[in-house]
């Protein structure tokens, strides 16, 4: 399994300083490895939440980022 993403490598972050409010791209590490999920989330008071469809979502994310089109 590869490692998570550095801190600031490719504008990554740890997940302990992730903002609110705010659109993100999450890392996360699942059986096929570490990846970054393909819609953008944020972060609610008991969780993470699908940006687009404000929904909760069952994720453990390591590390976020901006989100952009291209994340």
């Amino acid at each position: 399994m590869a490692p998570p993403p550095r801190d600031n490598a490719g504008g990554w972050r740890s997940i302990s300083i992730a903002p609110f409010e705010r659109e993100l791209a999450l890392a996360v590490i699942d059986n096929d490895g570490v990846h970054a999920l393909v819609f953008p989330c944020r972060r609610a008071l008991d969780g993470w939440i699908n940006a687009r469809t404000l929904e909760n979502i069952d994720v453990y994310p390591t590390h976020w980022r901006e989100w952009t089109q291209n994340a």
